[in-house]
């Protein structure tokens, strides 16, 4: 059996912070709910559930409490969850200013006049696939996009769930893909295998997920009622920062660059039509910044939580226990399916989950004889799938997070997005298809696996 490195532990009962997050944040929410209390997902919030389920860890971890404030300071401080931190803040602050100058407007109403309103939804779904897949990062593909899908939802009179959650399965497709994306890179590597083939692979499975949404978009995605859209006004100038972000993002920019880039643009467009002043710019920046703090501590708390569960043999136990279901080929891979996927549940971010689990996925497929490229792609499939309607994950609380700023209430919850990421729900589907009905395999078998 194999354990994860620097943990020498087994416990099922180390999982049980994340039980108490769950079931504190949800029974709390559901409770209100029926009670009629309006905004009942926030009257107890995430931020605080997870600092109890924060507790409950460190009261689990049989070590002195330095060592405990040590391990969780380690997981906090990780340079993909700092890089997420950053992108939170910075997306926020580009929103807040954009929206301050007009920009948001300006874009919005360009898009309702260009594009008719029954097309809109399935069209942000395509924009945010594009630029998920050009730029590599769903993060920074939501920080662009929703907050423009949230106005075009609001002024289109469509669907807001449906138009956000087409934007997070657009972003998670493109994350899934991209080749320069962290996923990606993870996975082929975790496995010795090339980002082609593993592309090819994965391409096969996701296409046909991606083409359904679209279809189911055109159809369902259409304006609850009537909208007017003749005479929107629209300053050009207005609507240069938002497509400068998608530009210098497609061209393969720095996301930290992009978006500050983004907030300076809006801020000297601002101030030269005279929509802003240098301190009502300063404001806003703050005003962003401050906007995503539930976002950016949750996040904080989750990573150094998940490294203490990591401690405590959490993860170990999940790998144990999935070992001694693999009977063959077909259970091996379900395994790796189930393995990434309850990584990525126990640790909110789903390109910690490959690497966690990427040496696991390795010995198993020598074990059984799964190609390696078929393991690289379900590792990134399967983490991108979970990682995609996650409440708690990074995608689904920056989107939260960007909605609630454009209505400026904190009504919205990531759990109102979840039934609408079509997506990540058909790429399951296709995902467990292409295990139980290998249709995609026929792509590696041309090119054997030499397994000496």
């Amino acid at each position: 059996m194999y354990i994860p490195e620097h943990n020498t532990k087994v416990s099922g009962s180390a999982l049980l912070p994340f039980a108490v997050f769950i079931v504190i944040y949800l029974g709390a929410g559901l409770i209100q709910q029926a009670r009629g209390v309006q905004m009942a997902f926030y009257q107890f919030p995430s931020v605080t559930a997870m600092f109890f389920a924060v507790i409950t860890a460190f009261a689990m971890t049989r070590e002195p409490f330095n060592k405990s404030i040590h391990i969780f300071s380690r997981g906090a401080s990780k340079e993909d969850v700092i890089t997420m931190l950053l992108i939170y803040v910075l997306a926020g602050a580009f929103s807040a200013v954009a929206g301050a100058m007009g920009g948001r407007d300006a874009t919005v109403n360009l898009g309702l006049s260009v594009i008719a309103p029954q097309y809109l939804t399935a069209g942000m779904f395509i924009i945010s696939a594009f630029m998920g897949t050009a730029t590599g990062t769903s993060m920074g593909t939501i920080g662009a996009i929703v907050p423009i899908a949230a106005g075009l939802a609001d002024k289109g009179g469509l669907s807001m769930p449906l138009m956000v959650g087409a934007c997070i399965g657009g972003a998670m497709f493109g994350d899934n893909l991209s080749m320069i994306s962290d996923t990606t890179i993870a996975a082929t590597k975790s496995q010795g295998c090339e980002m082609k083939d593993k592309f090819r692979l994965n391409f096969y499975i996701a296409l046909p997920a991606a083409v359904l949404t679209m279809l189911i978009l055109l159809f369902i995605g259409r304006p609850e009622h009537a909208v007017n859209i003749a005479g929107l006004a629209y300053d050009p100038l207005k609507v240069l920062p938002y497509l400068a972000v998608l530009l210098m993002a497609l061209l393969g920019m720095n996301v930290f660059l992009v978006l500050t880039c983004g907030i300076f643009l809006s801020g000297i467009i601002g101030m030269l039509t005279g929509s802003i002043d240098l301190f009502i710019f300063a404001q806003n920046i703050w005003k962003g910044f401050t906007s995503m703090d539930e976002v950016f501590f949750l996040t904080l708390f989750c990573a150094g939580m998940s490294e203490l569960v990591m401690h405590n043999g959490g993860l170990a136990w999940l790998v144990q226990k999935l070992q001694t279901m693999m009977k063959g080929a077909r259970s091996a891979q379900l395994g790796i399916a189930a393995l990434v996927s309850l990584t990525d549940c126990a640790t909110a971010n789903n390109t910690v989950a490959i690497v966690i689990s990427g040496n696991v996925a390795k010995e198993v497929s020598r074990a059984y004889r799964v190609d390696p490229r078929k393991t690289a792609s379900l590792l990134d499939i399967f983490s991108c799938i979970v990682q995609g309607f996650l409440p708690y994950g990074a995608q689904m609380l920056s989107a939260t997070a960007l909605v609630n700023a454009y209505y400026g209430t904190g009504e919205v919850t990531s759990l109102d997005f979840i039934p609408y990421v079509w997506y990540c729900w058909l790429l399951l589907l296709f995902g467990l298809l292409s295990i139980f009905f290998p249709y995609a395999d026929g792509v590696i078998r041309k090119k054997p696996w030499n397994w000496e």
